[in-house]
């Protein structure tokens, strides 16, 4: 039964969007942003996810075919897809890394232990992949060239994300009894870069909103420190009662980023304020149960103009998840106790050698 937030969302509208989202899928299985645009792993992903929510699971593991499909030889997938091939073939690890959070969200739905053993042959190479762009500090570089040359620099939201993906990935290997103590080191590394290396590990982008919240997102800054992480910024990136603007700077308030924020609030027990935030992303729902992707206020133009992006609904669809509370995957985005422990872990402790080349097997 999908999701309702009564009074907000019913459940006969979940349904509706996640349909939306499933018709401007692709033959292949690709979910492209809009029709003719662009997919990305990390959204294509997101998107598969919110298909499940709406009871579309052939259409989800269509989605996740199509990774599979085209998943390279080294574990990685390029960013940026049209329908014909590749339109960026750079390797981002953020979007490499998620596939680890859909599996996991597909197996909680519906406890399909050989379905998982055949994703956990996509998800293994694609961490392994991720980490090998670990840095003794723990940060995880952001992207790779196709010719395999690193970026020289970390994303503090794509290593949440990141820290987010690798505990779900921990959470597979458990669940098929593989040991993957290194995967559980390489947490606690991205997890102690993200705590207390931010200013240095990470190249600064205060002006986004998913600098600010997505490391209480991952769940990597928790219960009281969290609630004062989300505290500090939140009156920056809050706009009047409309919702999380993308940037400090612009009246810009956007659907995805307002939702992931009240996923946020939920992970450290603001429940009553996401319920706010979810409520106001609704103003971005059209009859069809599309979502704009963004708004300007005061003069309500759309942002980018025209568009409604499969993203903006997957994440509506992930958020009235976690407030309806009642699927078996729920909590995977709003309660951080729901995930394998992040080890504590001192880097200084640690050899760059054991951080990062000298991965355990079983």
């Amino acid at each position: 039964m999908p999701p309702e937030i009564p009074g907000v969302l019913s459940a006969a509208q979940v349904r509706q969007t996640a349909d939306h989202i499933a018709s401007w899928q692709l033959d292949s299985g690709m979910i492209p942003w809009f029709p003719g645009g662009h997919a990305d792993p990390w959204n294509h992903i997101e998107a598969a996810m919110a298909l499940v929510i709406g009871d579309r699971r052939a259409e989800a593991e269509a989605a996740y075919q199509w990774l599979v499909d085209i998943q390279r030889p080294d574990g990685s997938w390029h960013q940026y897809y049209l329908d014909d091939g590749v339109e960026q073939d750079k390797l981002d690890a953020n979007v490499i890394a998620y596939i680890a959070a859909g599996a996991w969200h597909h197996y909680l739905h519906f406890r399909d232990l050989g379905y998982l053993e055949e994703m956990w042959k996509v998800v293994e190479p694609a961490i392994d992949f991720v980490l090998a762009l670990q840095q003794p500090r723990g940060e995880i570089l952001w992207a790779r060239h196709p010719d395999g040359t690193p970026w020289s620099f970390a994303l503090l939201t794509g290593s949440s994300s990141i820290a987010h993906s690798l505990r779900c990935a921990v959470a597979i290997a458990e669940e098929l009894h593989h040991e993957r103590p290194d995967w559980e080191l390489s947490v606690g590394l991205l997890a102690h870069a993200i705590r207390h290396e931010r200013d240095e590990a990470f190249s600064p982008k205060h002006r986004w909103a998913m600098d600010w919240y997505y490391p209480v997102l991952a769940g990597v800054i928790t219960g009281e420190a969290g609630r004062a992480h989300l505290a500090d910024r939140f009156d920056t990136f809050m706009l009047d009662d409309k919702g999380i603007r993308c940037v400090s700077d612009r009246p810009w308030v956007t659907t995805a980023e307002t939702c992931e924020c009240a996923l946020a609030h939920m992970g450290v027990g603001e429940n009553e304020i996401a319920l706010q935030l979810f409520t106001a992303a609704q103003a971005t729902r059209e009859d069809d149960g599309r979502y704009i992707t963004g708004i300007v206020h005061p003069d309500g133009t759309l942002f980018p103009p025209e568009e409604r992006s499969t993203y903006s609904s997957a994440a509506v669809l992930l958020t009235a998840e976690a407030l309806d509370g009642t699927s078996p995957a729920a909590r995977l985005f709003s309660d951080h106790d729901f995930l394998p422990a992040i080890i504590d872990v001192d880097p200084a402790e640690q050899s760059a050698d054991s951080t990062i080349d000298d991965r355990a097997r079983d």
